[in-house]
């Protein structure tokens, strides 16, 4: 709220012809500065970015240029003396205070001393940090300045340098500059009321700055503040402005180059007619008017600072507002009462604590009276019980100009607000602070919807939802939904869910709200520390330049956008908003990135003017906008949205999948783990709902798995789970029996697994009625629909294809070791052409795209499972056996590679045994030991190298052959952990006969460093065994045990999750088999054959499987989707139950619950007391009638003749 004198005639005019307030960050009108905007803007990076030495430099360099100190540069003895006795000038200061040549004879000798020609400035020395000795290491800022320095070179100085963030309000606390008594209550709903308002609404605290009167309670206030806060809660800014001639002990501040830190020592005791500075307040601005001991000279400045700080406006999510400004009043005299007229006068509104004493008690009395009964026998009275001290000294006419002030002031109500504790509704102190400023909101001229509007974005500014509820969304105005929409803009991107909330709840419709150019202007606002943010640049910075002919647009597209969305999410799904046709006109319909909006000109409402075609054009916008807080890691404001989705289980799952991306890159520890969390959280919101359906209706609940969501990509709810890793979701009982019902196919999963294998074998069984089907019409339907059912089932096909593997190893096994003759036999020809079958389904495997997603991305998907990559090797292994096997001199060396390929044949094996339940979990214990083995691998390496090549060296004297060298450095090294002690080490089994004495014999070792006389060892025996027992020591016992160590872990640390991450592995398998032709090898020829026919020459397209991806017409998705919705309610309320009855619940909740029990009992005792007093104040008042009236009969009567003189009682008797 600005004062009124600061809007121009024409201000509102200009505004709604679109011309712009001044922006906090326009800084060019600022005189004095020295540097230009952007040289300042990489100062204050640099803050940031290097360290406190950077950071004092530039400090000490701009503040002499531009901030000054004034000095008194011509003494004049004044008549008064010092303190402590000694001559002083007209200043203040003493001669040995002054510079040496103020001292000097001077033209000016003789003359008057005149602050105007003999005070000059001069750069400023004192400037910095500032400590308080003995109080804590809060560190603080201070500056000594000119009385004279413009309020806008301040302003820079405490939001470039200082680093103060641009406040949402300013709260100018005025009153007694003595200590004074309040109340205990008063005092403590005072200090609590003060800071809760600076808190939350990200406010500035200006003040006296020194330790005594309201500046000191304010500075307890904050003390207290910050002793029960939490870190993560913030700083109080809290801005002394005092005068530096009346500071004691400030020659300690003084330091030309600055403080850092100046320590500062408060000494109450010695500061005689001087005050020290209070140690609670956070920035310190010390006004030099050249004199010494004068108060008072900081007012002037602090009125025009806080009126320059008034009139610059703050922008935040697209909402502009004007910094409002209120002044507090506790207690105060003649100086006080005039700062609260200034202030009216201004357009300021104050708030006056009623019970601090004198002047703020002598205003609340008179508040709620006419102004024809504030007269000045009342004010006089008023004084007389608020200033007993000095109310005989006060004359006729300083009553007279008090009583004018204050019917001035009563007659601005709207301005005018009294706090009064525990009457009119009032508890706390910033709800009277703020009703203060939207009362005198309403007092200004705006045009009809604007003066609401302006108190509703004044409201999301301050973040104080609690008042929007109590004062604005009222009966008096019904608010459209339209109407609320700009303001809902600046509470996303200001992140104020409980804002969101409160919209939604007075009829903000989602759908409605979300438009292209909304969408558009939150992705150009995101928060830039965000990763999205990042990565959305990066993309950008690829974008190629356009043309100079092309319509110009914003930086962000939604196709930019959607380029990083799928990067996230997967190559799997669609764009989810796609690249406009060259040629199309942008969309935005307003520059919205240009747009100035503030809360007295244009309204928000000119974003959302719309054409009269203009629609939204998403799929869901309420997608849309949670994709846009996910992806900001919002929680708060992520849960709202997600509670409005529709499509709720893709979407939580598709928030699950987008965080787990995020927090792969997040460098952030903090962030990445609140990623995760957040990413869990909605895997569990995914699983809750879908519990709801399942308990509900299985069949419709597997319709959501299985459902094409067009607003997420074209994808289903299973896919999203399996792309994001939620091991959880899959597990999940519901889940497990649609992928078993897949494994079934077509038959009962209640079958034995026996009698599927008995019908395999003899498949006219299946005319018994054996095997049971889950249609009827299949299981009294004639004989051939119900064969070729069962042998689609995905469960035959794999037991089909286990034996058809089977006897492929035992055949391959027989021709290797049996019947591998120079010329291929029969077996060997039938193995060909086994494995020629093998590579064909390889190749339908790569090449077979029913959902279309290209051959690249078939390829990705194909070799990122290392099943494939393993069937990959194997049979080039086999392809480079068989070309060298058909060449007669390289018939052994094939041999040999078709028999390590026999090897990588066999452990494909484990792949198919991972369908099963007891040995699926444990083939992914012995997966995950391979890794541990690796890495043991590594330390095991240095050790047998290590030992290796010293022992070599020792016994061995230049061995040239390289066989033996890695037999004696690694092969003999490492059987030497197992047990097997490798000869001569110790010379006791020395003997000449077992190695070639000059290493020529290839089948034996060279001979050890020996004596040729003596046929003695010469190497040092001692030396050899201490190195072996040693190596023993570190690889048996150490690192043995650490492997075992690391398996004992990793088993332990899997066996709690095997279940969920053997059923999440098994949909793989399922998968596989689920479009697997049904023939085992070799026969799947012709299956091949058959689809080859189908594809190639009959061009006939590739079906999506049904069974795990289904299009559901119109009608039904919106019934399943109703349904959904329903069921997610149901979860939401259940969700809540259980949260409050949860035992910390419970007790917060009887917590609460007393705690207002008491504030009403303490209000109804101070209600009781409040009408006492004023029932006693009355009877006074009407005993003063009384006696006033009796006095008037009494002289009548006496004037009449009745009575005499005497024995006439005194009047105050």
């Amino acid at each position: 709220m600005e004062p009124p004198t600061l809007r121009k005639a024409g201000s509102k005019q200009e505004e709604a012809f679109g011309v712009q307030p001044r922006r906090v960050a326009d800084l060019g009108t600022v005189p004095s500065l020295r540097r230009s905007n952007s040289s300042l803007r990489k100062v204050r990076r640099s803050q940031n970015l290097f360290g406190n030495s950077e950071k004092q430099e530039s400090l000490s360099s701009w503040i002499p240029e531009n901030i000054k100190k004034k000095e008194c540069m011509y003494f004049v003895e004044s008549s008064k003396l010092s303190d402590a006795g000694k001559v002083v000038c007209e200043c203040g200061y003493t001669r040995q205070q002054h510079l040496e040549e103020a001292t000097r004879p001077h033209t000016w000798q003789g003359k008057d001393w005149d602050p105007k020609k003999h005070v000059q400035e001069m750069p400023t020395d004192a400037f910095g940090d500032i400590v308080f000795t003995g109080l804590g290491q809060k560190v603080g800022k201070y500056v000594r300045l000119s009385q004279d320095t413009p309020p806008s070179v301040i302003y820079h100085l405490m939001t470039q340098y200082w680093g103060l963030d641009v406040p949402n309000l300013l709260i100018s606390v005025t009153g007694g500059a003595k200590d004074f008594n309040m109340k205990p209550r008063l005092k403590s709903v005072f200090r609590r009321g003060l800071v809760k308002v600076a808190q939350t609404t990200g406010a500035w605290i200006i003040t006296g700055g020194s330790h005594t009167g309201v500046m000191k309670q304010v500075g307890e206030a904050v003390r207290d503040f910050t002793l029960s806060s939490s870190h993560n809660e913030g700083e109080v800014v809290t801005v002394g402005v005092a005068t530096w001639g009346t500071v004691h002990n400030r020659e300690d501040l003084i330091h030309p180059s600055g403080g850092f830190p100046a320590e500062y020592v408060m000494d109450e005791e010695g500061q005689g007619h001087l005050t020290c500075l209070d140690s609670n307040h956070s920035h310190f601005i010390l006004v030099d008017d050249g004199t010494h001991g004068r108060y008072g000279v900081e007012i002037p400045l602090r009125t025009r600072l806080e009126k320059f700080i008034s009139e610059q406006t703050k922008e935040r999510g697209g909402v502009a507002i004007k910094i409002p400004i209120v002044c507090v009043v506790l207690e105060g005299g003649p100086g006080t009462l005039h700062t609260i007229y200034n202030a009216i006068t201004n357009g300021t509104p104050c708030v006056v604590v009623e019970g601090s004493g004198r002047v703020a008690d002598v205003i609340a009395q008179v508040a709620g009276l006419p102004i024809s009964e504030v007269t000045i026998s009342r004010i006089q009275q008023k004084l007389s019980v608020f200033f007993q001290e000095v109310f005989e000294t006060l004359t006729e006419s300083r009553i007279a100009e008090w009583t004018k002030k204050i019917q001035d002031i009563v007659r601005r109500r709207q301005l005018l607000t009294i706090f009064r504790e525990g009457k009119d509704g009032q508890q706390d102190v910033d709800v009277a602070i703020l009703q203060a400023l939207l009362k005198a909101s309403r007092s200004h001229d705006h045009f009809g919807h604007e003066n609401w509007d302006h108190q509703l974005k004044l409201a999301v500014a301050w973040n104080r939802v609690d008042i929007a509820r109590s004062e604005i969304f009222t009966d008096e105005r019904q608010w459209k939904p339209s109407e609320l929409h700009p303001v809902m803009t600046a509470a996303l991107i200001s992140n104020k869910p409980e804002f969101v909330k409160l919209f939604l709840e007075n009829g903000v419709r989602l759908k409605e709200f979300v438009t292209w150019d909304t969408l558009l202007y939150l992705y150009q606002n995101l928060d830039p520390s965000c990763l999205f943010h990042s990565k959305l640049q990066k993309v950008l910075a690829e974008e190629p330049e356009r043309p100079v002919c092309a319509p110009p647009a914003p930086r962000v597209q939604m196709h930019h956008v959607a380029q990083v969305l799928r990067e996230l999410l997967g190559d799997f799904t669609q764009p989810l908003y796609p690249r406009p046709r060259t040629g199309d006109r942008p969309r935005l319909l307003l520059p919205v990135p240009n747009i100035k909006l503030n809360v007295q000109g244009v309204s928000l409402r000119s974003l959302y003017k719309r054409s009269p075609g203009h629609v939204a054009f998403t799929v869901d916008p309420v997608r849309d906008l949670l994709i846009w807080a996910i992806i900001q890691n919002r929680r708060e404001l992520a849960e709202i949205i997600w509670a409005q989705s529709q499509d709720c289980i893709a979407a939580a799952l598709a928030c699950s999948k987008i965080l787990k991306e995020l927090s792969k890159e997040e460098e952030d520890t903090d962030s990445l783990e609140e990623m995760l969390a957040l990413a869990d959280e909605y895997e569990h919101r995914a699983i809750g709902v879908f519990t709801e359906c399942h308990r509900k209706d299985e069949d419709r609940a597997q319709k959501l798995l299985t459902r094409v969501s067009e607003a997420w990509g074209k994808t289903t709810c299973l896919q999203l789970a399996l792309e994001a890793k939620d091991m959880k979701f899959v597990s999940h009982g519901g889940v497990q029996a649609f992928l078993t019902k897949v494994w079934w196919g077509q038959l009962c999963v209640d079958n034995g697994l026996w009698r599927v294998i008995v019908c395999m074998l003899a498949f006219p069984l299946l005319y018994t009625g054996l095997i049971s089907f889950r249609e009827r019409r299949l299981q009294a339907g004639p004989g051939l629909p119900r064969v070729r059912a069962f042998f689609n089932a995905p469960v035959v096909i794999f037991h089909l294809n286990i034996l058809s593997y089977f006897a492929f190893l035992c055949l391959f096994a027989y021709v290797l070791m049996v019947d591998f003759q120079p010329t291929p036999s029969c077996c060997e020809y039938l193995i060909y052409f086994w494995l020629f079958s093998l590579v064909c389904e390889e190749l339908r495997q790569l090449f077979y795209d029913p959902d279309e997603f290209g051959l690249m991305k078939m390829a990705l998907l194909y070799f990122s499972d290392f099943w494939n990559k393993l069937d990959i090797g194997a049979i080039l292994l086999f392809i480079a056996g068989l070309t060298c096997r058909l060449i007669p001199a390289l018939l052994y060396p094939g041999r040999i590679i078709l028999s390590l390929d026999f090897i990588m044949f066999c452990l494909r094996l484990m792949h198919i045994f991972t369908i099963s339940k007891t040995l699926g979990p444990k083939i992914i214990i012995v997966k995950r030991m391979m890794k541990d083995v690796f890495f043991f691998l590594f330390l095991l390496a240095v050790w047998v190298v290590s030992f290796g090549v010293a022992k070599q060296a020792i016994l061995i004297h230049n061995e040239s052959r390289v066989d033996w060298i890695f037999r004696g450095v690694v092969y003999q090294s490492y059987l030497t952990i197992f047990g097997q002690m490798p000869a001569y080490i110790d010379g006791v089994n020395f003997s000449l006969d077992q190695c070639s004495p000059n290493g020529t014999d290839p089948y034996k070792p060279k001979c050890p460093e020996s004596d040729a006389v003596r046929h003695e060892p010469a190497f040092p025996e001692w030396l050899t065994v201490i190195l072996l027992c040693l190596y023993l020591l570190f690889t048996n016992i150490l690192l043995l045990n650490l492997l075992i160590a690391m398996f004992n872990y990793t088993f332990q640390q899997v066996q709690e999750h095997t279940d969920q991450i053997w059923k999440f592995q098994r949909h793989d398998l399922i998968e596989e088999y689920q479009g697997r032709p049904p023939a085992p090898p070799p026969f799947i020829l012709l299956s091949h054959l058959h689809l080859f026919i189908k594809r190639v020459v009959l061009k006939i397209p590739a079906r999506r499987r049904k069974q795990l991806k289904s299009k559901l017409e119109k009608n039904e998705e919106a019934a399943l989707l109703s349904w959904e919705i329903y069921l997610k309610e149901s979860y939401l309320q259940n969700q809540q139950y259980q949260q409050k009855q949860r035992p910390e619940q419970k007790i917060q909740d009887i917590g609460n619950k007393v705690s207002t029990m008491v504030d009403l009992l303490e209000m109804e005792s101070l209600k009781r007391s409040g009408s006492t007093e004023q029932r006693l104040a009355s009877l006074e008042e009407q005993v003063a009638q009384t006696s006033r009236a009796l006095q008037w009969v009494m002289k009548a009567l006496r004037d009449g003749g009745f009575g005499s003189e005497e024995g006439i009682p005194a009047p105050g008797a």
